[in-house]
Formats: structure tokens, sequence, C-alpha cells
């Protein structure tokens, strides 16, 4: 069940962040100020227990769907882990899933991630 992490550090020139957190997701939501109800941007990270992907949407430029690549695999030094391209987003699995982890969410907040994954293809991004 996502729980809202309090006190998140906040850089200004990216708006104000809530982040929301379990064992299988990060929700990670981007308002212009902590007084505002509009949402600019967001990240989901699923699958965080191996092959970490991240849904990402902003209001200027819409979703990109990406792998985190955690540095792992390297011949030396464990290096940042960075967002590389991946496939095919898995709406209905994801959706699913994070339906039954967000539901005491604000209504708002989840019908405005639903709908957004909702409105997305099984197709690459």
């Amino acid at each position: 069940m996502l729980r809202e992490i309090k006190d998140v550090r906040q850089i200004p020139e990216e708006g104000f962040r809530r982040w929301f957190r379990d064992d299988e997701f990060d929700l990670i939501v981007f308002y212009p100020s902590s007084d505002s109800e509009e949402i600019i941007a967001f990240q989901l990270c699923y699958r965080k227990d191996g092959q970490e992907r991240v849904l990402t949407w902003r209001r200027r430029g819409g979703h990109s769907h990406n792998r985190v690549d955690d540095g792992e695999v390297t011949f030396h030094n464990k290096m940042t882990p960075i967002l590389v391209a991946d496939g095919i987003f898995h709406k209905e699995e994801v959706l699913n899933r994070f339906r039954a982890a967000a539901h005491h969410l604000d209504r708002k907040l989840m019908g405005f991630i639903e709908q957004s994954i909702h409105s997305l293809t099984n197709t690459p991004l």
C-alpha cells in the first residue's frame, strides 16, 4: 500500500514534489507549488524487486517509458543508475497493480494517474 514520505527534499526548479512508496512502487508527483493541486509531472516506478521500470508523464512532453540500469553490471566500480529506453509498456498489468496499491490515495490524484495510464496503448513509448 502506497504511503506518502514526508519532508521530501524540494528542488525549486522542479516544482513541489510529493513522494509515495511501498515495496512495489514509487510514485513521485510534481506540482507548480506546495499550495497547487495542478499536476505538472509524475514518475511511477515499478518492478522494484528487479528489472525496475519507470513511466514518466510531463505536461509538456507526454509519456516516456524506461528501464532503470542500476549500474551493477560493470567491469570496474558500480556506476550511477540511469534511465534507458525500454520497449512495450504493459498498461493493464501496471494499472491493476497500481490500483491495488493506491486504493487509499486521494481520489483526484489516483484518478489522474489511472487516466494517464489508461490513455496509453501496449506499444513502445
